[in-house]
């Protein structure tokens, strides 16, 4: 029997815990790696709609929504009524928020260093082909009705 699932769930696991621990290392220990996740998307993409978001960060809309409360109750996003449809959230990152982006590089980039220790290049390149393919398939099983 293959292992390929139960490894990336333990390796999801494992990962979630040493870059909440690279987190508090840099000083930003009241992100979780979750709003990581969102706060990254804002301060590479910009203010975008909630929707965005949620197809971006890959985080269901209620799991999103939830995350988004406490990162606006920290000051570290806002929500505000899209322009063109009232109806719509725009989120952005607010200036706090975007203090915190050299620091959080920092700890990416240490977590990047751990994950690839010890690997050649070409394993790397490899490893993250495979990750891909895997991916695409798991979308094309989302997608389908």
């Amino acid at each position: 029997m293959r292992e390929g699932g139960y490894l990336v769930s333990q390796i999801h696991q494992l990962s979630g815990r040493v870059f909440s621990r690279l987190l508090k290392e840099h000083g930003i220990g009241d992100i979780n790696p979750p709003q990581g996740r969102i706060l990254y998307a804002l301060w590479k993409n910009g203010e975008m709609p909630q929707g965005g978001l949620t197809a971006l960060t890959r985080l269901d809309k209620s799991t999103l929504a939830l995350m988004l409360d406490r990162l606006e109750k920290a000051s570290l996003v806002e929500r505000v009524n899209d322009p063109g449809d009232s109806r719509k959230k725009t989120v952005r990152a607010t200036e706090k928020a975007r203090q915190l982006y050299e620091r959080y590089e920092e700890a990416s980039s240490a977590m990047i260093d751990i994950y690839y220790r010890g690997l050649e290049k070409e394993e790397i390149d490899g490893f993250e082909t495979m990750l891909q393919k895997v991916l695409a398939n798991l979308e094309s099983e989302e997608s389908r009705p």
